[in-house]
């Protein structure tokens, strides 16, 4: 993280907070509309244009609130009962912040290349200064992927929150519940039986059941793919778990594991935003997305992330 947390800064309510400082370009706004997709959120909520969420930083769960300053930093405050955090876990949250939101990324040659793009010119324009909003644990990102699958969005966060609101645990603050992910080690040891209520489906059910075990036996760990080092090394290893196909490995690839050139190309969504700016009358064919996205490069994840904001 090369610009770290800065010292604690005294408000007119005598409230100690915290300024982060991203680079640029960087829009706190747009962000605030990435993560306010859905009322059905569960791991973090976005009110009054803050977001609250629990961060981990070892066996600990911190609460923070993060809102944008005027001159373009991102306030954090140390939200709930607990006393000020020591310096190391405030450190902790802050890369945690500065990895959620992608900060280390220099945009500007993504931009550089996007704004001549036919395709990718408007998508910047309206969303200037989004990054791609992260997912840092990989058996969160397993599971999104996993539940995700031939269903809609809307459905896809209905199963989540069932998900994280059975089996995960909460923190109460101000009359809400915060919510940590599962454990992969509590998603183990249950049945296809305990999952199905839930409205999953049985081989779900399986997929999410296996996926835990090879976590949760040290098989499968996100220090463990990103040693392989070449994405196509990483997304033979991860189709290679029952459950995961292209779409599910590359859309970790993108939210988890932040390789640039991760492409969902099978995406529906990735194709109905084609279809909707480019005003084709039929969904574009796998070969007119390999020619559309032949000029993106290096920037395959964003340029994907970017069009799906034109339809959300």
């Amino acid at each position: 993280m090369t610009n770290q947390l800065n010292n604690s800064v005294k408000g007119a309510d005598h409230h100690f907070f915290y300024l982060l400082y991203p680079p640029e370009p960087f829009s706190f706004q747009a962000v605030l509309g990435y993560l306010s997709r859905s009322s059905k959120e569960c791991m973090f909520a976005v009110t009054g244009g803050q977001v609250t969420r629990l961060v981990p930083v070892g066996d600990e769960h911190i609460l923070v609130r993060l809102s944008g300053a005027e001159d373009g930093s991102i306030r954090i405050d140390f939200a709930g009962d607990a006393p000020l955090p020591e310096a190391h876990v405030r450190e902790a949250v802050a890369s945690y912040v500065w990895e959620w939101f992608d900060l280390e990324r220099d945009l500007k040659p993504f931009y550089d290349m996007a704004e001549g793009n036919p395709l990718l010119q408007n998508a910047i324009e309206k969303h200037y200064g989004l990054r791609i909003i992260g997912i840092h644990q990989l058996f969160e990102a397993l599971c999104w992927g996993v539940m995700g699958q031939q269903i809609n969005l809307a459905f896809a966060y209905t199963l989540k929150k069932k998900f994280v609101e059975t089996f995960g645990e909460s923190v109460e603050w101000e009359g809400q519940s915060y919510w940590i992910f599962p454990e992969p080690s509590r998603i183990a040891g249950l049945s296809v039986e305990d999952l199905t209520p839930l409205q999953l489906t049985g081989k779900k059910s399986e997929y999410l059941i296996g996926i835990a075990s090879l976590m949760d036996s040290g098989q499968l760990s996100k220090e463990k793919l990103l040693a392989l080092g070449e994405l196509q090394a990483i997304e033979k290893e991860l189709v290679g778990i029952r459950g995961i196909g292209p779409w599910t490995a590359n859309y970790v690839l993108m939210r988890c594991l932040r390789i640039p050139t991760a492409f969902p190309i099978a995406d529906v969504g990735l194709h109905n935003a084609i279809k909707h700016v480019m005003n084709l009358e039929n969904k574009p064919t796998l070969q007119q997305i390999r020619e559309f996205s032949a000029p993106w490069g290096e920037w395959l994840s964003y340029s994907t992330f970017y069009l799906w904001r034109m339809i959300d």
